[in-house]
Parts: C-alpha cells; structure tokens; sequence
C-alpha cells in the first residue's frame, strides 16, 4: 500500500493533467457540433464495419442454403419446360458435387444422389451451361459421374449451324477443351461454332450446350480435321448439377444391346 501511494504521489501532476486533458476533450465534444459529429461519424463506421462483417459470415452460410434452393428451382423449370416442348419422358434431378478431380487423365465426380433418389447407371448429367457427364458408379446416397474430361469419354455431337455430326474427347491436357473429331475435310468449320449434343444417344437429348470451336486445322492430305472445342462447363467452379432422367433410356438401350 505505501508503495503505491508513493506511486501515486511520483506522478500525481501527470494523472491531473490526464483527467483534466480527458475532461476538456469531453466538453469540447458535447458543446461543440462539429467535434461532436465526427466522433460520432467515427463510432457509427466502427459499428457498421463490425455489422458488415458479422453480416458477411452470416450471409456465406446462408448462401449455401440460397445456392441449394436455387438448383432445386432450375431443375423444377426445366422440367416445366420439357414438359412444355412435349419431352414428357425427360426430367431432371438436381445434386450437388462433393468431391472432384480435374487433374488426372480418368477425372470423376461424386454427387450426393444416389439409387435411393432414383438415380441409374448410365443417366446423363448437365448443369445449367452445358454436358457434364456420366454417372457410371451408383450407391445408396451418392454415384460416381465420369466427366467428359476423361479420356475414357466419348461424346456424340453436332453442329448447331447444319446438324454435322462429330465426336467429342478429352486428351487429357487441358479441363477447358477437348478435340472433336470425325469432322471430313468438304465440312466448312469456323472458329466459334456451337457444338452440341447430337440426341444420338437416350443419356442426352439433343441440343444440349457443349462448347465452342476454338481452332481447327485440316493438315495437307488429311481427310478430317483436328478441331479443338472450348467447353461449354467450367469444371474448375462446378458444384451443382443436374441428372437427367430419361422414361425410355432403359428400353432403348435394351434393343440395342449386342448389336455392337
């Protein structure tokens, strides 16, 4: 106790001169308008800066709800408009990825849907810009999906501008291209041409996006050319997809079984 009293006593001028320093700052600012609103303009910032950033946590939880209901609606609208155009025999589920490669020459994908949500070997799956690929592995609550950036992928797909068909495969170089081949060399290929899916196949129906042409080459005394297509999804940011439920995909696929 008599140390801090010595204490006290040591610095005694200073503390009065801090309380009094302290007591005109505070009179100054509440008999003067101009002090007194900045301080406030200064408190106010503090606030909403600590109410934007608790709102940005907030809202990124809340995102993940807003982006799930968001993928339930386009799928419901594109079942609307299959429906619409007369497709009574196609609609489509919606799923999120939760796990994904884009690195490796036999990429793959999980959903989280699985044979207790109707999904089937073989169904095709797309998200809302283009192809994504096929489930090739079904379990109880999620199935494995070969993208079209693996090499063991091929693609049916046509020209938008004259229906000309070609094949689609990745080369395992590049998640934002792949080669469309069996174009002949009489066909006239220009650099941004829609590529599409063909509806050649019951896993797509026709016209759904895959890429554009980003360059072809037609080398001297070759019959076909090498076309190089920018696709059309961008694996890099895909995280939902949808599944595509074909009524008559099983039928179809039964008639033509061993005819290979």
């Amino acid at each position: 106790m008599q140390n801090l009293l010595k204490i006290l006593l040591r610095y005694s001028n200073f503390l009065v001169f801090v309380l009094l320093e302290v007591a005109a700052f505070m009179l100054i600012v509440y008999n003067h308008a101009a002090p007194r609103s900045s301080v406030l303009s200064t408190a106010n910032s503090v606030a909403a800066w600590q109410y934007e950033t608790v709102s940005n946590v907030t809202g990124y939880f809340h995102l993940r709800q807003q982006n799930d209901q968001l993928a339930r609606e386009n799928a419901a609208l594109r079942n609307q408009l299959a429906a619409a155009e007369g497709a009574e025999i196609l609609s489509y589920q919606s799923a999120k990825v939760v796990q994904m490669t884009t690195n490796r020459l036999h990429n793959y994908l999980t959903i989280n849907c699985g044979a207790e949500d109707g999904i089937q070997l073989g169904q095709g799956v797309r998200n809302e810009d283009g192809v994504v690929g096929i489930v090739r592995t079904v379990g109880s609550h999620y199935s494995v999906v070969m993208p079209i950036i693996n090499t063991q992928n091929n693609l049916s797909c046509r020209f938008r501008k004259n229906d000309y068909i070609g094949t689609l495969q990745w080369d395992g170089k590049d998640n934002r291209f792949a080669l469309l081949t069996d174009v002949a060399a009489h066909m006239v290929v220009n650099v941004g041409d829609t590529i599409v899916t063909s509806g050649l196949s019951p896993v797509f129906p026709e016209g759904i996006p895959v890429g554009i042409v980003e360059n072809s080459v037609l080398y001297e005394g070759d019959s076909y050319y090498t076309i190089r297509v920018r696709l059309s999804t961008n694996f890099k940011r895909l995280k939902y997809v949808e599944v595509i439920h074909n009524a008559d995909q099983n039928q179809i696929e039964a008639l033509t079984d061993g005819l290979d």
